[in-house]
């Protein structure tokens, strides 16, 4: 598909790995490398499957462009990937997050955004580490976590940027399971065969109806 985002398709499963051999950063070209992904499985699979480099998930927004000075640059990606956010968010079909390790920023609010989460066990750190480095969270982003994550840990997730092991990300909210490296891709394949046997239309409308007052919600903040 690109340098950054590879598409395979096995059992009605699309698999859109993404790897710029760094932190897979959120750039405006990754956004429109997972986008083209998307499309071509939105025609090809019942459920997709995201995931990242051994030992990297997504280190977030390219740290270049934001402290770099084209303001233009800045808005596109930022506008790219919280468009990105929604429309995983309420993507008719499945998705699941196979989180191979860390997932910080931009790349922790893509997986809440998934409908099953499963993040390899390991020294990972999980989070929203936004107010550690000097950036607050856009609203769009704010909102998806409030609905993804625990109650009890909302504002220390949003507010006080912590981080969590993957096994601390499960009860914060941000994955379902996580798995040793035995077990991982096993894991990640039972999530998605389970999906992709729901039936598709009922799965779209109901998932509809469960998020969309979110959005909606994050219109009318944002209007």
């Amino acid at each position: 598909m690109s340098d950054s985002v590879t598409y395979t398709l096995k059992d009605n499963i699309a698999t859109l790995t993404m790897d710029d051999g760094k932190a897979n950063a959120m750039a405006p070209a990754m956004s429109a490398a997972l986008n083209a992904g998307l499309d071509r499985a939105a025609r090809e699979a019942r459920a997709v499957v995201i995931r990242g480099r051994a030992g990297v998930f997504c280190g977030g927004f390219d740290l270049k462009i934001i402290r770099g000075g084209d303001e233009t640059v800045k808005a596109q990606m930022r506008d790219a990937g919280m468009a990105l956010l929604r429309r995983l968010y309420v993507s008719p079909q499945p998705i699941v997050f196979a989180v191979t390790g860390h997932a910080v920023a931009m790349g922790a609010l893509l997986i809440l955004a998934g409908d099953a989460r499963v993040g390899l066990e390991g020294d990972f750190r999980l989070g929203l580490n936004e107010t550690g480095i000097g950036l607050s969270l856009p609203v769009t982003g704010l909102e998806v976590a409030r609905d993804r994550l625990a109650p009890t840990v909302f504002q220390r997730a949003t507010i006080n940027a912590e981080l969590f092991s993957p096994e601390g990300a499960v009860s914060a909210g941000y994955l379902d399971q996580a798995a040793g490296a035995e077990g991982f891709d096993a894991a990640v394949d039972a999530a998605a065969t389970y999906l992709a046997g729901l039936d598709g239309g009922a799965f779209s409308e109901t998932k509809q109806r469960v998020r969309q007052p979110t959005l909606d919600r994050i219109d009318a903040l944002m209007g």
